[in-house]
């Protein structure tokens, strides 16, 4: 082989292991950001489920509530007449 073929081919070899190191860099980079982003996102999503179960809570004391202002307002108004 000729002195220029053996530098080629060297030089191709050193550019192929520099390309494939970055790209696995790269990757790697790009790994680490998509797992801090769903951790992220799972946080997000354990709070926001957080939240709907207080909401839920309410939603269900609220009725019970109002059936009781009812009741009261009821015994009020059987209170009034008897005055």
């Amino acid at each position: 082989m000729s002195e220029a073929v053996v530098v080629a081919l060297i030089t191709g070899a050193f550019s192929f292991a520099g390309v494939w190191i970055a790209n696995r860099r790269a990757a790697r980079d790009m790994l680490a950001r998509l797992e801090l982003g769903q951790a992220v996102t799972e946080t997000r999503i354990d709070e926001l489920a957080r939240e709907v179960r207080v909401h839920n809570g309410f939603a269900e004391r609220v009725p019970a509530l109002e059936e009781r202002v009812r009741a009261m307002q009821e015994r009020i108004q059987r209170i009034e007449g008897r005055l």
